[in-house]
């Protein structure tokens, strides 16, 4: 009787925390037990991740039955989407940096001064890309070495997709001010909003169900783009009402030259890393293209997968990059370094485990987005080479976001210069096409690389000199 009262107090005191963790809190997160602040930030940062992956699993589930051209579309097109994501997402990385240093700081107030500069930025460049993207789909599909058939069937989504870059930009950037700030259930509940619409229009769309036009694969990007322009709908809202820890009003939108080009500098570097790690995906995806179309489909619902995984541990390394920032501000730099090892513990169990079951499961996980054999047998064999690597993905995925979040994002540049470009492609492309493993090398080269990144990273971040950077 007693150790089952226990067991449902340990119950009951998780369920309490995990609710706190997905309300609007006032917690400060410089202070109190580094546990419980990591928690808070990494339930619904984790969440958050989830969240994002959903979209492109989502569409890969119906696209899917619309045969193997349309598949690999929408995974070249991510390929090449990966390029905006580097951008968003690296400027985030600064509006990160910035933003919590500001708040652990006790300075809403200048937190809100670097968001409405992160709005500006935005602007200018959803319409350089989606202007690009509208104009040179077909010739963007065409240098990614798509066929006749992928190029007929995903011309209309790339053209979507990119011309509504506005949407991912917004997403990514408002998000990471409101993680920045600690404010990480608003995050969570914009890509809530934004994978429920997607959700529902995916399938109408695509297939014209009811009134819906149907649209084939354009329609996934269609869902996807509403669903995501929904969602930063939600983002603007709160912020304009300065609900949370940013102080937001409409005059923080007055444009500051010399502020917008720190953020731009101290974003510059994480642009660049995401960009160098992004474009040696793109040139796997490239290398991958030489054995087919069926290939291509393998390597795309194994990517699906694994962004599944990876995206809320990438959450659990935002939370750490939040309370490094946060900590430098209040200066605690041995409070940041301790944040930093307990996340990437926690990283390390979590995707340990998950590295198990991809490996076990590989092939009946392939097997729900496709029945063909070439399919099922690359796709199988990829999840489970990709899944051996796990646990070193974790330690580095957190290292390298705790650097980002100090302001440090020159170190992860030349980290991803070295393992992604000089290392990953030549292998890749060897392993490949000089020895028996066909695309198999090239699955074998994105272990031997990241697990490299992981070793340098802890390497550099034990020397401390992240602790003195100025955001």
């Amino acid at each position: 009787m007693n150790k089952r009262k226990q067991q449902q107090s340990v119950w009951q005191r998780t369920s309490a925390f995990v609710r706190e963790a997905l309300r609007d809190n006032d917690e400060d997160f410089t202070t109190g037990p580094v546990g419980r602040a990591l928690g808070l930030l990494a339930i619904p940062m984790m969440l958050e991740m989830a969240m994002e992956s959903v979209f492109a699993v989502v569409d890969i589930a119906f696209v899917s039955r619309l045969g193997t051209d349309a598949v690999a579309a929408v995974g070249i097109t991510e390929a090449l989407i990966t390029v905006l994501y580097a951008i968003a997402i690296g400027l985030g990385v600064g509006l990160t940096a910035m933003v919590s240093r500001r708040i652990g700081a006790g300075d809403p107030v200048a937190a809100a001064e670097v968001t409405g500069q992160a709005i500006w930025i935005g602007a200018l460049l959803s319409v350089v890309i989606g202007v690009a993207g509208v104009t040179y789909a077909r010739e963007l599909l065409e240098m990614m070495g798509a066929s006749d058939g992928v190029i007929e069937q995903g011309v209309g989504f790339t053209t979507v997709i990119l011309g509504g870059s506005v949407t991912i930009i917004y997403l990514f950037l408002l998000n990471a001010a409101f993680r920045g700030a600690g404010d990480a259930t608003v995050a969570l509940r914009s890509l809530w909003l934004a994978n429920g619409i997607n959700i529902i229009l995916d399938p109408c769309l695509i297939f014209g169900l009811g009134p819906f036009p149907e649209m084939g694969v354009t329609g996934a990007a269609v869902a996807t783009t509403i669903g995501r322009g929904t969602g930063i709908l939600y983002q603007l809202w709160y912020l304009m009402n300065g609900r949370g820890r940013i102080e937001f009003h409409m005059k923080y939108l007055k444009f500051n030259l010399a502020l917008a080009l720190r953020m731009v500098r101290i974003s510059l570097g994480g642009v660049g890393q995401f960009l160098i790690a992004t474009a040696s995906w793109i040139g796997v995806m490239r290398i991958v293209s030489i054995y087919g179309s069926s290939a291509v489909a393998a390597y795309t619902i194994a990517l699906r997968m694994m962004e599944f995984i990876f995206l809320p541990a990438w959450g659990l390394g935002n939370a750490a990059a939040t309370l490094v920032g946060q900590n430098l501000g209040a200066g605690k730099p041995e409070r940041a370094e301790e944040s930093v090892w307990r996340a990437a513990k926690y990283n390390g169990i979590f995707m340990g485990i998950s590295g198990v079951f991809l490996v076990a499961f590989a092939a009946n996980i392939t097997g729900l987005f496709s029945s063909e054999p070439e399919v099922l047998r690359w796709g199988a064999s990829c999840m489970q080479i990709l899944g051996l690597g796990f646990p070193m993905y974790a330690i580095g995925m957190v290292v390298v976001q705790a650097l980002n979040g100090a302001g440090d994002t020159s170190t992860p540049v030349t980290l991803n210069l070295i393992c992604f470009w000089l290392v990953q492609i030549p292998l890749a492309f060897y392993l490949a096409t000089a020895t028996a493993l066909g695309p198999n090398g090239a699955f074998t080269a994105i272990v031997v690389a990241e697990s490299l990144l992981t070793v340098l990273a802890v390497l550099m971040f034990r020397r401390g000199t992240w602790k003195q950077q100025s955001v």
